[in-house]
């Protein structure tokens, strides 16, 4: 498998403010989704040479690292694109296909994001709060994920990630108030084109 890498943000470390800081910002992607990057590859590297000896032992126990370590690079990748800078002209839903559909299943935006942040606030420890898209029944769904769980029954449209180095540094324990804060920055271009894709793929 290749070399994962961390990917560009789209956006200057301190455009997310007030609602994110700089500081937050650098500490979140630089320091902690560099280190799942890096250790993902570690392990990856690990496995390869594993599988080449037939090891089953230690390919059984990387598989642990590889989860944690590949669901919090996946995570976060998706978590970078949900968020433009507070004013943006992505902060607003525009009509068009999930528009229709947040408005069927849930009545509102607002609505869909009461019941998201609820979930996600309730979250005991670590972990992300979801909005997805289910293949099966062509219905969105609202889920939680433990620590760096990547959300795989469901198309991944919208996450919040509610682990304490994504707000501790402004919002100390509040969590309720840094996820009420994050819907000024959503971008819901982004969240409305991968719901695209995903009911057209």
């Amino acid at each position: 498998m290749q070399q994962q890498t961390l990917p560009k943000l789209p956006y200057a470390l301190n455009a997310l403010e007030p609602v994110i800081s700089e500081e937050i910002m650098d500490l979140h992607y630089n320091k902690h989704h560099k280190g799942y990057v890096d250790n993902l590859n570690k392990a990856l590297e690990q496995y390869a040479e594993a599988e080449k000896k037939g090891d089953l032992s230690t390919l059984i126990s990387l598989q642990s690292a590889i989860k944690f370590n590949g669901g919090g690079h996946l995570n976060h990748s998706i978590f970078w694109t949900n968020l433009t800078p507070p004013g943006s002209p992505e902060n607003k839903l525009k009509e068009g296909p999930l528009a229709q559909a947040i408005q069927s299943q849930y009545g509102s935006v607002e609505q869909l994001l009461d019941k998201l942040s609820a979930k996600a606030v309730a979250i005991q420890g670590s972990g992300w709060g979801w909005l997805g898209f289910c293949k099966n029944s062509k219905q969105l769904r609202l889920a939680t994920c433990a620590n760096q769980d990547p959300l795989l029954d469901l198309v991944p449209l919208l996450g919040i990630d509610v682990w304490e180095h994504a707000y501790y540094l402004l919002y100390k324990n509040k969590r309720a108030d840094y996820v009420a804060a994050i819907r000024q920055i959503i971008n819901w271009h982004n969240v409305a084109e991968r719901y695209q894709k995903a009911i057209t793929s």
